[in-house]
């Protein structure tokens, strides 16, 4: 992407007037407020921002609990990074003269019954393509309309990329999908809504991604909307691939691309889930190879037409689609033999994993030291409110000196599954933590911070049932404010004043959905917290712990979530599984000198050890910001051209 001018980029990102902010956040809390919290609740939770970030956090806060950043915005981002224009195309053009080959990429392009100015547009979008090794294969689905037949008829006289079929009979999207698929003759096949439309570049990038990675079988990108009038808004920046997000959401969709060999393979679309008839597809896809062959194009390469009967504007439109995509993962699951099963949650999935009928015992280690009302707050929320029965908890007890907290340590250790470790050694979470693991019983670990409560009664079984999974790393909870805000749904790696690491949707309403449903959908992401973190005893120590030197306070948990990751195991968060935490409350604070010194050398480990992570997340897109945790758009975006 090119650089704009830094004088046309201030113009462009002049901030909005007084007059805009207000009715910004007029809309915002009036959306709040319908929404059913109380209007204490919202200005306790927005005190709690301001205090942290000044007004600059309250108004970006608003834009997004209220759904949305300004269309004018995203139209600005785009001028400044995303418009095609001459000096780009040109580069283009000669890059593509430079291509060992060009690769045919067969554009799947199903129609029934459609707009005819929305259809034109479809099929002039393929024509301005800047690749143009592409041939374009319609099938209409007995549409029966005059104006339609003479228009493709025509088309297909004139250009011989383009193929054309006219089903006798209406079979609906996948026999039509079908049809369509029979013609095509390329190397890969790209998919096209007959009223969306591609990016100008969008098959030169695919072709781009075809030839850089010989072996990818399949490729998605990033998409936005267009309304009726072809404006763009609601970009969906997404993450490299992320296998728990997919099932949570179809996020494969558009611009997906696949290659033609896998498609004969599996028998191309499958006839009876119809609205979810490509979601069907890319999970066939997924069972006969492996991750590596999936490529992520962190571009926007397709437009979803939204109007009123569109999926894109409201995905109750066609409940049937959100539906047949339920029936799809439970047969990929069933397909796959994964103990799983899916359950529509309305903007989404949620996926519950199976657990053996022997419940593995789960060590819960919580360091301590004085502060005796929080661990007895925490204690007793596990014992009131967790399902889970097998669990054995170990309190590590770093030098309290306070009489009653010393008494209540010795009244818990009475219980036949608590026990009482003592480590008086100076605060180091990283050792606490370690030498609980060594005398662990549990084949899997729990850590968790002593000022946290339980909310979800089935917290541990939700994610003891993730964490054993033998692909899984470690597993982290939503953990909130008590005024209702989110302090943890995942970790960022990048983000933040220090550049190493920050909390996704911070400060956000619990019951907003967040970025595409992010905070309320499993997914993955590169680390969690902590603060209340399950993994497999055994990769705990695969990776020998968390680190004692370098990392005795700061960073620790990511850092082990980040050697889980290069071994290959994926660490995932779980909305469903959450806590309150009052963050921080039993350590204190770090504004001594020691600490001051302590934290800026945590800091330069990690940015020593991970530096490639630090400047480029999988989990998390480069086209959004680093600066900030509410998902807004990247200034310039971190993409290379």
């Amino acid at each position: 992407m090119e650089e704009p001018s830094p004088d046309i980029e201030s113009h462009l990102r002049r901030p909005p007037s007084l007059m805009q902010k207000c009715k910004r956040l007029f809309f915002a809390l009036l959306q709040i407020r319908t929404g059913g919290y109380s209007y204490r609740l919202i200005l306790t939770s927005y005190l709690t921002t301001l205090r942290a970030d000044g007004l600059v956090g309250v108004f970006s806060r608003l834009s997004t609990v209220a759904g949305y950043q300004p269309n004018t915005e995203y139209q600005n981002w785009i001028q400044l990074y995303d418009a095609p224009n001459a000096k780009r195309t040109a580069a283009i053009h000669k890059e593509i003269h430079c291509f060992d080959r060009q690769p045919l990429i067969s554009i799947i392009l199903p129609s029934y019954k459609p707009q005819m100015v929305w259809f034109k547009q479809a099929i002039a979008s393929v024509y301005k393509q800047a690749y143009q090794n592409w041939e374009l294969c319609i099938a209409d689905d007995a549409s029966n309309l005059p104006e339609l037949n003479q228009y493709l008829t025509a088309l297909q006289s004139k250009d011989t990329r383009v193929k054309v079929v006219f089903r006798n009979h209406n079979g609906h999207i996948s026999a039509a999908s079908n049809s369509a698929l029979a013609l095509a003759t390329g190397e890969w096949v790209a998919l096209l809504d007959h009223d969306d439309l591609l990016h100008e570049y969008a098959m030169f990038y695919i072709a781009k991604e075809i030839l850089t990675h010989s072996d990818a079988m399949l490729i998605y990108s990033d998409e936005d909307k267009v309304d009726e009038h072809s404006a763009r808004h609601d970009p969906y920046f997404k993450p490299d691939w992320n296998p728990e997000l997919f099932y949570s959401q179809n996020m494969f969709s558009h611009l997906g691309a696949y290659k033609k060999q896998l498609l004969d393979a599996i028998g191309g679309f499958r006839e009876g889930l119809e609205g979810a008839q490509d979601y069907d597809l890319a999970l066939r896809c997924i069972e006969r190879i492996s991750a590596d062959k999936i490529r992520h194009i962190p571009r926007v390469l397709y437009h979803w037409r939204v109007h009123e009967k569109s999926t894109a504007k409201d995905p109750d439109a066609k409940p049937y689609a959100m539906i047949a995509g339920e029936r799809a993962l439970n047969e990929h699951f069933k397909r796959t033999s994964q103990a799983a099963s899916a359950e529509l949650i309305g903007f989404g999935y949620r996926i519950r994993y199976g657990l053996p009928v022997e419940l593995p015992m789960v060590s819960v280690i919580i360091p301590t030291r004085n502060n005796h009302e929080l661990l007895r707050c925490c204690l007793n929320s596990i014992a009131s409110t967790t399902t889970y029965s097998n669990y054995e908890i170990i309190i590590v007890d770093n030098g309290s000196n306070s009489l009653d907290s010393l008494n209540y340590l010795h009244e818990i250790s009475q219980l036949n599954h608590v026990s009482i470790l003592t480590d008086s050694q100076p605060f180091n979470y990283s050792a606490l933590n370690n030498g609980a693991v060594e005398v662990a019983r549990g084949a899997i670990i729990c850590l968790l911070n002593n000022d946290t409560e339980i909310i979800t009664a089935d917290w541990l079984n939700e994610m003891v049932a993730i964490a054993i999974r033998p692909d899984i790393g470690a597993v982290g909870a939503k953990l909130l404010y008590s005024d209702g805000s989110i302090q943890h749904a995942g970790i960022v790696c990048g983000m933040g004043f220090d550049k190493v690491a920050g909390h996704a949707h911070y400060g956000m309403h619990s019951a907003h959905n967040g970025y595409f449903g992010r905070s309320n959908l499993t997914s993955s992401f590169s680390a969690v917290t902590g603060a209340c973190m399950v993994l497999r005893k055994s990769l705990y120590k695969k990776v020998l712990g968390m680190n004692e030197v370098n990392l005795s306070v700061a960073y620790n948990d990511v850092d082990l979530c980040l050697k889980l990751a290069t071994l290959g195991y994926r660490n995932i968060y779980t909305p469903y599984a959450q806590l309150y935490h009052h963050e921080s409350a039993s350590r204190g604070s770090d504004s001594g000198r020691s600490d001051q010194q302590r934290f800026s050398s945590e800091v330069a480990y990690m940015r020593a050890q991970w530096s490639e992570i630090l400047q480029g997340d999988a989990m998390y897109s480069p086209n959004l910001s680093l600066e900030h945790s509410d998902f807004r758009y990247a200034y310039p975006p971190r993409v290379t051209p």
